[in-house]
C-alpha cells in the first residue's frame, strides 16, 4: 500500500479498523487465480503473535476448497467521504484546490487455517452474533433458533481464521491541510449527513498535534 508519512495510521486507529464490527475482503491466490469474498469477521487480538481475524464461508464457496498459494489479504474499510474543494478556506484565499477523497483501511496479511471443527463454529458464530446484536435493544441469540436448524445451518459454513503476520495501514483524513480547510472539511462532513468520516478527521487532527 502507497502509505505517505503523514497518511501513516496511528497504533490506536489501526486497532480501531481490525476491531471494528463490519464485513471486509478477504482475498486470496489459489491454483484457479485471485478469489475474494466479502465476509463479516471478528478480531481476536489473543490468537497468534499478532492477533486473528475469524470468519465463515459457505462449504460451496470455491475459497474453502482452493488453498492460497501464499499469504492471504484481508482489506478492512473504515468511513470514506468525497471531500469537496468548496469547504477549504483555501479556495478563496488562492483557488489552487482539487476535489478528493478521505478514507481509512488496512490491509491485514497473514496465513489462512480453514476450521471445520463443529466446536469451533459454533463459538466463532456465537462471538461474531453477539458482537453484533450488542447494539440491539432485543438482542437475538444463537439460542433463540432451534437446536437441530443451527446444526444444519453450522454443517453449511466452514470456519476460516486469519493469523496475522503483519498490517499496512492508512488514514487519509486531511491531516495535509491547514487547520482552517481541516476545520471545513469537518463541517461540510456534517452538513452532509457523514459524521462518522468527519469524526475520523477530527480524531486523526488532534493525534497529528499530539505528536
Amino acid at each position: 500500500m502507497y502509505i505517505p508519512a503523514h497518511f501513516a495510521a496511528s497504533p490506536g486507529a489501526t486497532q480501531d479498523l481490525l476491531a471494528a464490527p463490519a464485513a471486509a475482503n478477504l482475498v486470496t491466490m489459489t491454483s484457479r487465480g485471485i478469489l475474494a469474498t466479502l465476509l463479516p469477521l471478528v478480531y481476536v487480538p489473543s490468537a497468534g503473535e499478532h492477533g486473528a481475524l475469524h470468519g465463515h464461508l459457505a462449504r460451496n464457496n470455491p475459497q474453502c476448497s482452493e488453498p492460497p498459494t501464499g499469504e492471504a489479504l484481508v482489506i478492512l474499510q473504515g468511513a470514506d467521504a468525497y471531500i469537496s474543494p468548496s469547504w477549504f478556506a483555501s479556495k478563496a484565499e488562492h483557488g489552487r484546490v482539487v476535489p478528493t477523497w478521505n478514507y481509512s483501511t488496512a490491509h491485514v496479511y497473514g496465513t489462512l487455517v480453514v476450521h471445520d471443527d463443529p466446536a469451533w463454529l459454533r463459538r466463532h458464530v456465537r462471538q461474531l452474533t453477539e458482537l453484533h446484536e450488542a447494539r440491539s435493544d432485543r438482542p437475538w441469540s444463537v439460542d433463540d433458533a432451534p437446536e437441530r436448524f443451527i446444526e444444519g445451518q453450522l454443517r453449511a459454513i466452514v470456519g476460516i481464521e486469519l493469523l496475522i503476520t503483519r498490517t499496512e495501514a492508512k488514514t487519509k483524513l486531511s491531516q495535509n491541510r491547514a487547520a482552517a480547510d481541516i476545520d471545513g472539511v469537518v463541517a461540510g462532513l456534517r452538513a452532509t449527513g457523514q459524521p462518522a468520516c468527519a469524526a475520523d478527521v477530527d480524531r486523526a487532527r488532534r493525534e497529528v498535534g499530539d505528536r
